[in-house]
């Protein structure tokens, strides 16, 4: 492959700026928390963010659970194709799990790229890099299970007020439209002493909420044989002082068991708030898709959460257009959406993904069918979730505040936050209180409602209720850090923390 190299006497320059990196995530929180990872190794191999849209280094961490996540990718590559012409000694290089599907067919599709690494095999990101840049040619790296667990690898953090904790990679499910078991592997646990200490960790750097993460977070503690691990790990986070918000994520359906809404209910910091995946309200459709729970299942579970957790948001997501789906299936799931009032639902069209049982099975439905069923379900919850949003006013809520701000907050300037059962608050600070930091938390009371977010307008500044927190103050460090000033207390000035497992290097705004 041809490929631009700097001399090797710009290279050995001390005196040359860092080279600069950028890592485009697709697809579900654990490519979220896994890119936090490349970009920690990037890092720590003295790589710096780059400040524009042209970066020395683009990474690329992939999904390939949708139809179109192909085209995405090779979409961007060939964008990229120009820059990277005009740009001497830019690399490009593409991860997560259509990497490890496709191997090498991206460089066959993409010869510009320089480096392929798969789910397992994060941690190689920099040699690959290296490596490309010495021999001249693309490096393609899959494995085909892990070398070494992700969560012991440096990481840089994308919030200094919440973070990431993986408690379990791959899945020991079968799901047929699935295809993340054969791109993450089996399941494999993390023992609850690594996970708290990661837990500790992140608290002691700042953080006041954390999200435990698995493709079936409610079978943890099978490899060690602890069918109960789960709720004991909620337990023990309500022990970790400082520790303001656990959640976590996803549930599966058929593993949910009554020790977990115990925990829930009865541990102070795991928030009131459950994502879990229906897909299909048809018994028929979930028999189908080898989701080994029925539809009456699922509802008694959502009974039992609201009975001991009342004012629990739930949320889930749901395909529409499963191979074989009859209307009567989709007016089934219709059915279980409106008794079980999500606060809101992640809705997906199903695509057919080759080297998944379900691309096989017949009766694949018209593209027509799928697209008109899809706004009969999505304009049913738009108005569940109206519904249920506006039962929220008046109401006084906690809300820890966000760096991220809504798309009119020039013209309302409002500030954002997440509510304890997760929903999305737009808030005003009344003339004369004190603005909030990301990090810190309001207590306000809900004014406004629609379908996606509340809004909080206090009338008077006793109606406001500000509380700093020690997530301010890291927030305050770390913006100070990003200029150059360490702030008093400040992790560069205490020379980072390392802690081998995991590594929480100092962040960059």
């Amino acid at each position: 492959m041809s490929l631009t190299i700097p001399s090797p006497a710009a290279s050995a320059n001390p005196s040359a700026a860092p080279r600069t990196y950028q890592v485009r995530t697709f697809g579900c929180q654990m490519n979220v928390h896994d890119s936090e990872r490349m970009a920690g190794l990037l890092e720590d191999a003295g790589y710096v963010p780059a400040d524009g849209d042209i970066a020395d280094v683009v990474v690329f961490n992939t999904c390939a659970v949708r139809e179109n996540a192909d085209n995405k990718l090779y979409g961007n590559l060939g964008q990229l194709r120009q820059v990277k012409e005009a740009h001497p000694g830019m690399q490009i290089a593409v991860g997560g799990c259509l990497a490890q599907k496709d191997r090498e067919t991206i460089v066959k599709k993409a010869p510009w790229v320089d480096a392929v690494f798969g789910t397992h095999n994060v941690g190689a990101l920099p040699a690959l890099l290296n490596r490309a840049r010495h021999n001249n040619e693309a490096q393609l790296e899959i494995l085909e299970s892990l070398d070494v667990f992700p969560s012991t690898l440096p990481t840089k953090r994308d919030s200094v007020y919440s973070g990431w904790v993986s408690i379990s990679v791959g899945c020991n499910n079968t799901c047929t439209f699935c295809i993340v078991p054969s791109l993450r592997g089996k399941e494999r646990d993390r023992r609850p002493g690594e996970i708290l200490a990661e837990i500790q960790a992140l608290v002691d750097d700042g953080a006041v909420e954390v999200t435990l993460l698995g493709q079936n977070v409610n079978s943890y503690g099978v490899e060690f044989g602890d069918r109960q691990a789960f709720s004991k790990l909620l337990r023990a986070c309500g022990d970790i002082e400082g520790l303001e918000r656990v959640r976590f994520t996803s549930p599966h359906p058929a593993a949910f068991t009554d020790d977990v809404i115990d925990a829930m209910a009865e541990t102070h910091n795991v928030m009131p708030q459950l994502h879990m995946p229906l897909q299909s309200g048809s018994d028929k459709v979930l028999k189908d898709m080898r989701r080994s729970y029925r539809s009456s299942k699922f509802l008694g579970i959502l009974d039992k959460v609201r009975e001991r957790i009342p004012n629990a948001a739930i949320t889930t997501d749901i395909i529409v257009g499963f191979p074989g789906e009859t209307e009567e299936d989709f007016q089934a799931t219709l059915d279980v959406v409106e008794k079980s009032r999500f606060s809101s639902a992640f809705t997906f069209q199903y695509s057919k993904r080759p080297g998944t049982p379900a691309a096989d099975l017949p009766d694949q439905l018209p593209k027509a069918v799928v697209q008109e069923r899809f706004e009969r379900l999505t304009a049913l919850q738009d108005r569940i979730a109206a519904e249920e949003n506006a039962n929220q006013r008046g109401r006084q809520v906690e809300v820890l505040v966000t760096a991220q701000s809504g798309r009119k907050a020039e013209e309302t300037h409002r500030l954002s936050g997440r509510s304890k059962d997760q929903r999305l608050v737009h808030f005003s600070v009344p003339a004369g209180a004190e603005t909030p930091r990301p990090g810190d938390f309001v207590t306000v009371t809900i004014t406004e409602a629609a379908a996606f977010h509340l809004v909080a307008d206090p009338a008077t500044a006793e109606d406001y209720v500000l509380r700093r927190s020690r997530a301010g103050d890291a927030w305050d460090r770390a913006q100070a850090d990003s200029c150059g000033v360490p702030a008093p207390g400040s992790l560069s000035a205490k020379g980072g923390v390392s802690l081998g497992m995991p590594s929480l290097p100092v962040r960059r705004s």
